[in-house]
């Protein structure tokens, strides 16, 4: 990739971002853009919700509750009120909580898992965030945070850097700039507070409860970047720009394979907000086309399982290394991000929801012994087409009479070209919501996220999100 010349001095692409940021006005998004980010949200929201009881995300509401006294803002779905970097932390785990939520499959980032916690602590904290103001404020991080996933690329993720952790960062930092209506200046600043403390490492897919955290540890460092800034306090002005510690050449570990035009290319015509899909599968983004494949191999032909000889799926060098790896029990994590396993478990139970993930499942002989019979391989001639093909796959079905079937998937369900209906989408959200909290809450959440534009007080929201 291209790297743009700067000098020492030079923040540019950091400065535009900031000034975007900082002027940007609800009046000035288009509608389909603003339909679309109220239905993200909305999304988003029941991914916490139903995320607020899983056991990692208890294990952090039960830490931080006896180590904060702090009642600031509220943990989504519970009772529990904690200081506004805490119930951030623990918000965006619970969005991120289950693999159910968004995906710029370009920008390779979940982004409403790191947007959402921050800004809605800022408009808990403040109380005089307006919705429409709230929904700018959103869509401003919506728009920053896959355009350094675009700067990046995806070798960013194959070096092994976990994107919603690193790039997530400037997302977080970008909404709650934008709702603290702080100006381009201090920014500048947030972001480059957020942009020294991106961190966040890929193995931890291979079963470990902090991958559920990394969005919300993300989201809180860019709460952090904007609250700090916004009191004066100074960050790294080119962050993005420079050449000995900033974020690209750093987290690329060169000084070319970035490209900084991508920050600010189309900002304000172009608009990312619009690249993010949505799953309609518990598991990990880069798997839906294959799930989404072999379900329409078996519409048309309904093969038992012991027809099937082998599956072999040819895909992007990042699905290979993201989730083709020999699946052995490790625990949920490594079940819902790995692709042999959900194959394994879409053709024994006939879908990939949240029902169909439990413990007792993981080691299940059954599932190992189908999950055996998917291979991985790369396909260079995906791989050679971009970060927009990254989920494009050749699936191949042999069978044991001889024949083999094939299909080809360029994105899931729900992908940005071919995005869910509203019907669709309040129905995913009724069906995580419940799982914690009352219908006539779930109701009342999804009448206000949909009206959003017309709420005065966008701390309301949070205050419909706490669960009594």
């Amino acid at each position: 990739m291209a790297h743009a010349e700067t000098t020492e001095q030079d923040n540019r692409y950091t400065a535009g971002i900031a000034d975007f940021v900082s002027k940007l006005r609800y009046e000035d998004i288009p509608a389909a853009v603003r339909t679309r980010i109220r239905l993200l949200i909305l999304d988003s929201i029941g991914c916490a919700l139903y995320g607020a009881d899983l056991e990692w995300t208890r294990i952090l509401q039960r830490t931080l509750g006896e180590l904060d006294t702090t009642r600031a803002c509220a943990v989504w779905g519970t009772g529990l009120r904690l200081s506004a970097p805490h119930a951030a932390l623990i918000n965006g785990t619970q969005v991120q909580g289950f693999e159910l939520d968004d995906v710029h499959r370009a920008g390779v980032l979940h982004v409403g898992a790191v947007v959402l916690p921050a800004l809605i602590a800022v408009a808990e904290l403040r109380r005089n965030l307006s919705g429409s103001e709230f929904l700018a404020a959103a869509v401003a991080g919506y728009e920053i945070g896959p355009r350094v996933g675009l700067c990046m690329g995806p070798e960013h993720i194959g070096q092994g850097w976990h994107s919603g952790a690193t790039v997530g960062v400037f997302a977080a930092a970008a909404a709650a700039s934008r709702g603290l209506r702080l100006d381009s200046s201090r920014t500048i600043h947030a972001l480059g507070i957020a942009g020294t403390q991106s961190a966040g490492l890929m193995a931890a897919q291979f079963g470990a409860m902090v991958k559920r955290m990394h969005a919300g540890r993300s989201s809180q460092s860019g709460l952090y970047g904007a609250l700090l800034a916004e009191r004066g306090f100074t960050g790294i002005e080119d962050v993005f720009e420079n050449e000995y510690g900033g974020f690209c050449t750093t987290f690329s570990r060169s000084t070319d394979r970035f490209d900084l035009r991508k920050l600010t290319e189309g900002l304000g015509s172009e608009w990312q907000t619009m690249g993010v899909a949505l799953k309609f599968y518990s598991c990990v983004g880069s798997n839906h086309t294959t799930l989404d494949a072999v379900r329409a191999i078996r519409e048309e032909r309904p093969f038992a399982i012991d027809d099937v000889d082998k599956i072999v799926v040819h895909g992007s060098q990042v699905t290979m290394d993201h989730v083709g790896w020999k699946y052995v029990p490790q625990g949920l994590t490594s079940a819902q991000l790995n692709l042999p396993y959900c194959v394994a478990t879409l053709l024994l139970e006939g879908d990939c929801f949240v029902d169909q993930f439990t413990e007792d499942k993981v080691a299940d002989p059954e599932r190992m012994r189908l999950a055996g019979k998917v291979q991985v391989e790369h396909d260079a001639g995906i791989t050679a087409k971009g970060s927009q093909f990254r989920h494009m796959v050749r699936v191949q079905v042999f069978f044991r009479d001889g024949t083999v079937m094939e299909r080809t998937v360029q994105a899931g369900r729900g992908n940005e070209k071919d995005f869910a209906s509203e019907t669709d989408i309040v129905g995913k959200f009724m069906n995580l919501a419940t799982h914690v909290i009352p219908r006539s809450q779930a109701d009342a959440i999804a009448e206000w996220i949909l009206a959003a534009d017309r709420q005065a007080d966008a701390g309301a929201l949070a205050r419909l999100l706490a669960h009594a």
